[in-house]
Parts: C-alpha cells; sequence; structure tokens
C-alpha cells in the first residue's frame, strides 16, 4: 500500500515540476501573442481593442443611437419576437403556417446559424438536436420553400458589422456611399436610402422574405401589446405595432448577441490560463505567421473588406432551389454590378466558427481543417472563379502539421462562447414550441 502511495506522489511531483518547468515558455507565449496583437492597424497599440462588450452593459455595444437605440425593454421583446413561431402567418401553404421563427435559420446552439448547411423557414420540418435535421415538408415543392442560395451568416457579434448580408448591400454607410443608384425595390435596398443602419435595414425587409408579419390585432391577440408600447412610447397608433416596430425590436436584441465569454475573451481580460499551450500557438500563427489578420482583422474578428477565395457556390453541392445563374454567386459583384466585384465575398467574423460543420458562402468545406488546408494552398475550386481572380490577400502558406492543428485550435476552442443558449427566452408569450412549431419539431424539441 505504502508503494503506492509513494508512487502517485512522485507523478504528483512529476506533473508539477513539468508544469512548473512550462510555465516560462506559457508566459513567453502570451506576451509573444499580446505584443502580436498592438501591432494590428485597427488595435492601435491597445490590447483591449479585441475585448468585447457584455450584452447587457447596451451603452458600449455598436447600435444605432439616433433611430434604434437599445434599450432593455426592446431588447426583451425583440428576444421573445425572434423565437416567435406565431407571427410566421404568410406562409404559402396552411400547414407552415405558425411554424417558423427567425430561430429556425439561426439557432443558438449552432452558433446563430442554421443546423443545416442550407437553412430553410417556411416548407421546412424537423429539427434533431441542433437544427441538423430539418428538411423539405413533402407538401412544399422546391419553388415554394423560403431557403437562401447563400449559407445564412452567423448573428453572432454582428453588432460589430457595417455593411450586411455576403454581397454587403445593405446599410448606406460606409462600403454602399456612392452606390445610391443601385438601390432598388427588389433587392430591398431601397430601403438603404432610410438612414438606419445595416442590420435594421437587412432585417426590414428580411422579416418580409421570410414571411413574418406582425400588426396591432396579432400583438394583441398573442399578449405581446404591453411589450411593444414599452419599447416604443415613440411611435403613434398602428405604427407601434407593425412589422417594421417588431423589426426595430428583432434588430435590437441581435446586436446583443456577443460572444463575450469565449476563452480568447478571458485571456484579454487577464486570465492566461484560458488558452492551452496549442491555442496560444494557434493565435501567435492567427495573428502572426498565417496573417489570418489581414482580413480578420475588427473587433469581431471579421471586417468590411470583400474577396474572392474561389470556394464552391451552394449550387454546386446538393441543395434546394438554388441555380449556377443565381446573382449570389457573383458576390459583391452581384450588388455592385462591377466586373471588379465578382466572386468576392464579405469576410466574416469567425466567433463560435466550429458551432456548425459548414464553411463559406456555399458550405463547401465540412471541417475546419479543411477550411485551413485550402487556405494554405490558395488555389481555387470552383471552375467558374479563375485563378486570375483570387485576392491579392489569399496567397499560399507554408505551415506545418502541427501548426495547422494548433490553428484549429485555436479557431475551434478559443473563439467559442460555450453559452450562446442563454440568449433564449424560456418561452414565447403564444405558448408555441420555438424556434419550429412543426409537428416533427414538437416532438424533437419536447414540446408535446
Amino acid at each position: 500500500m505504502l508503494r503506492y502511495v509513494v508512487a502517485a506522489f512522485l507523478a504528483l511531483i512529476l506533473v508539477f515540476s513539468c508544469s512548473k518547468d512550462r510555465m516560462p515558455e506559457l508566459i513567453e507565449l502570451d506576451m509573444e501573442l499580446q505584443n502580436l496583437l498592438r501591432q494590428v492597424p485597427a488595435a492601435n497599440g491597445d490590447l483591449d481593442y479585441y475585448i468585447l462588450p457584455n450584452e447587457d452593459d447596451l451603452a458600449e455595444i455598436p447600435q444605432d443611437f439616433d433611430k434604434n437605440p437599445l434599450t432593455p425593454e426592446k431588447v426583451e421583446l425583440g428576444k421573445l419576437l425572434f423565437f416567435e413561431t406565431a407571427f410566421g402567418v404568410d406562409a404559402v401553404k396552411p400547414e407552415g403556417i405558425g411554424t417558423f421563427s427567425c430561430g429556425t435559420c439561426h439557432i443558438p446552439s449552432a452558433g446563430f446559424k442554421p443546423g443545416t448547411f442550407q437553412g430553410i423557414a417556411d416548407g421546412g420540418e424537423d429539427f434533431g438536436l441542433n437544427g441538423e435535421d430539418r428538411r423539405r415538408h413533402p407538401n412544399y415543392i422546391e419553388s415554394e420553400l423560403d431557403v437562401q442560395s447563400a449559407r445564412p451568416l452567423s448573428l453572432v457579434n454582428v453588432a460589430f458589422v457595417t455593411n450586411t448580408f455576403w454581397n454587403g448591400q445593405f446599410g448606406a454607410h460606409d462600403a454602399n456611399e456612392g452606390t445610391e443608384n443601385l438601390w432598388n425595390e427588389e433587392d430591398g435596398t431601397d430601403l438603404n436610402a432610410l438612414g438606419f443602419l445595416a442590420l435594421e435595414t437587412q432585417n426590414f425587409i428580411g422579416l418580409e422574405v421570410h414571411r413574418i408579419r406582425m400588426n396591432e390585432e396579432l400583438v394583441t391577440e398573442l399578449g405581446y401589446k404591453d411589450m411593444f408600447d414599452a419599447a416604443f412610447p415613440e411611435r403613434q397608433g398602428a405604427e407601434r405595432y407593425n412589422t417594421r416596430a417588431g423589426s426595430l425590436a428583432i434588430s435590437a436584441y441581435i446586436r446583443t448577441i456577443i460572444g463575450n465569454e469565449a476563452p480568447f475573451q478571458k485571456w484579454l481580460k487577464g486570465d492566461n490560463d484560458a488558452l492551452s499551450y496549442d491555442e496560444k500557438k494557434g493565435g501567435i500563427l492567427f495573428f502572426g505567421k498565417a496573417n489570418c489578420v489581414a482580413c480578420h482583422y475588427k473587433e469581431n474578428l471579421g471586417s468590411n473588406e470583400f474577396h474572392a477565395l474561389g470556394v464552391k457556390d451552394m449550387d454546386q453541392i446538393p441543395s434546394y432551389d438554388t441555380s449556377p445563374s443565381d446573382k449570389r454567386n457573383l458576390g459583391r459583384g452581384g450588388f455592385t454590378q462591377n466586373i471588379e466585384d465578382y466572386y468576392k465575398f464579405k469576410v466574416p467574423g469567425l466567433y463560435n466558427i466550429a458551432d456548425t460543420p459548414f464553411y463559406f458562402h456555399g458550405a463547401s468545406k465540412r471541417t475546419l481543417r479543411e477550411v485551413i488546408d485550402y487556405k494554405v494552398d490558395a488555389v481555387t475550386e470552383n471552375t467558374r472563379v479563375d485563378q486570375s481572380l483570387i485576392s491579392d490577400k489569399f496567397l499560399q502558406l507554408n505551415l506545418t502539421e502541427t501548426e495547422r492543428n494548433q490553428l484549429v485550435a485555436f479557431l475551434e476552442k478559443s473563439l467559442q462562447d460555450p453559452d450562446l443558449n442563454r440568449y433564449m427566452p424560456a418561452d414565447v408569450m403564444s405558448g408555441n414550441c420555438f424556434p419550429n412549431n412543426d409537428v416533427n419539431s414538437q416532438y424533437d424539441l419536447g414540446c408535446n
């Protein structure tokens, strides 16, 4: 017995000694990563630049202070409306009415993205554990489905995005200054003229496109009227209870979806133990040798830049209601109509990127390692996109097997907020199942 006790004691000493021996190396890694962060031009030497605000610190969250300032009442209303299936009243078939919500295609546990490669709102059924079983309802044909021919972007940290959509078409400011002649009713960009920021502008058309409608009768019937009154005291009459007001509340809520509990955030705030050795090495690669930060440099580790990487479009994989002629395949060029913008897509934020196994606008990659390998090779895979059109920031890299795995560790673990479900309500006023309310989803979600 004594022999085992002594052996265990010696093993403990060995582990402690190894950890102690490695401490200087870990401290050196912390210092190296901090130094790289200070060198990012956007950070201007300030490590705090990458610290995200808390979701309840409304004054610190990017917002439209003039046209849609954040208030607790508006955010709380928006949270319920985002998941409320009872407003899905404009379904194309009776069996679809009241079965979907914004949360159908932006699932918290899936990083506020669809659990499958292509989101299906109206016309879909089933959920699974994480939205991965969503599929076409047998009574809907493909052309009747509410689907998108580009993978929906994550809503995590979208408050920091100044022009939304893969092509950046929404928002009158920043990249879209001088594009006024391109705004039109067909794609909803005419709403840019209202002067709201990009997120609010996109959601104005988003609720309509996604067959969600609000009016005073519905708002009253479902029990939301008092909440609308508290959220919008400045709006008068029916304007207080319409889809436009509901959209503003939803936008306010979405702005508070922030990945501030990710390990990288804890490390930035001084907890050096929040990142493992491999994660720190991966972060050093991200901001250093691999130069991911050349494009992913804003607070959300995205940017308002557009680049051609030559990845496949969604119609090139099995998908619903997609086409080679879809102008979304042209990326930024589909909006600007400038041939120099063809095949350029927005640089997305990277928090909670590992919550679903689908990457790029066409969901053509299924693991983060595939993404890294593709970026290391820097060779177009899309026959529509010649190598000569590829971004001059998309360059071949010389990364070892170990370095690739360390970069994956940083993206997969360090940027993973583990509790996005805190942004879900306990229930919605209608009492419906959410985020989906079709019969099969009710079973999957345990609502019945």
